[in-house]
């Protein structure tokens, strides 16, 4: 008898701890609680910590607190130009009330993910439809991903969200469309560089123009010089023959006739008919070069 009520004694321990612990529940630091009584949110404010609830009534619900992403598929858009685009985007999202976001999406997270994803691809869908395929690609980027995240926050409050961030990772033209777009892209390349050459050629020809009158020019006041140079040294030459037939009129004479023999009788083939009285052989007939009296 007395090991059977020890028996219950214990029992009822264990259900008594049992029915405590039941009673507690514990909030982490990066999640967020509700507390549900019947199916009907009773409480949703709790810090991180202890809590308690009542057993068996009170059930409670726990969701991540902390940031998360949504990686969309690609959605095709339309622009201002009526141009299709395919956008690959994805947002940083948190859950901000709990409570909402279980009435929104009834504690199901591909229920939420679908609704958000609808929420975005609507703020997507009228930001580029204001815009053309030049301005979303480069020019206002960063404007429309700020226009993006705050529109896509306002409407996600609903689903209890918060969206942090809006970012567009690829913006691709569909097949149908890039070829005419890289065709188009390209014939413009080729106008440019057509230009580019045109320009270059043009610059050529200016430079090589310059370099030809340059030349004419350098070539001109080096002839010149050459002629200045050419004439003084003939003047000088002629002052030096001048001045050295004064000095030994005799002498002169007599190295330019040895001149003239060297030239003339320099080749045996050589051939003169002349006086033999002739000038042309006075220091043949005398070393002084005077003229032998009969």
């Amino acid at each position: 008898m007395n090991s059977g009520k020890i028996g219950i004694f214990f029992i009822g321990i264990v259900l008594l701890i049992g029915l405590a612990l039941s009673t507690l529940f514990v909030v982490n630091q990066w999640e967020m609680a509700i507390k549900l009584q019947f199916g009907r949110i009773v409480d949703s404010d709790y810090s991180p910590g202890l809590q308690f609830k009542i057993p068996f009534i009170q059930n409670v619900k726990k969701f991540d607190g902390r940031i998360q992403t949504l990686d969309s598929n690609p959605e095709r858009f339309l622009t201002n130009e009526k141009k299709d685009v395919i956008v690959n985007s994805y947002a940083k999202w948190r859950i901000v009330n709990p409570a909402q976001y279980f009435r929104a999406t009834g504690d199901n997270e591909a229920n939420a993910t679908r609704l958000l994803s609808e929420r975005i691809n609507t703020s997507l869908r009228d930001e580029f439809g204001k815009r053309t395929i030049q301005e979303v690609i480069s020019g206002e980027r960063a404007e429309i991903m700020a226009l993006l995240t705050k529109d896509a926050d306002e409407k996600a409050a609903e689903l209890g969200i918060e969206v942090l961030d809006v970012r567009v990772k690829q913006i691709d033209l569909p097949k149908e469309v890039s070829q005419s777009v890289y065709d188009r892209m390209r014939a413009e390349r080729e106008r440019v560089a057509a230009d580019l050459r045109a320009l270059g050629a043009e610059e050529a020809e200016k430079i090589r123009a310059n370099a030809d009158a340059e030349r004419v020019v350098i070539l001109a006041n080096a002839y010149k010089e050459s002629e200045e140079t050419r004439g003084e040294g003939d003047g000088l030459s002629a002052e030096i023959y001048a001045r050295a037939f004064t000095e030994n009129e005799e002498f002169y004479s007599f190295y330019r006739s040895l001149n003239a023999y060297d030239k003339t009788f320099n080749n045996s083939g050589n051939m003169m008919v002349l006086d033999p009285e002739s000038e042309f052989f006075r220091y043949f007939k005398n070393a002084e070069g005077r003229k032998i009296e009969n």
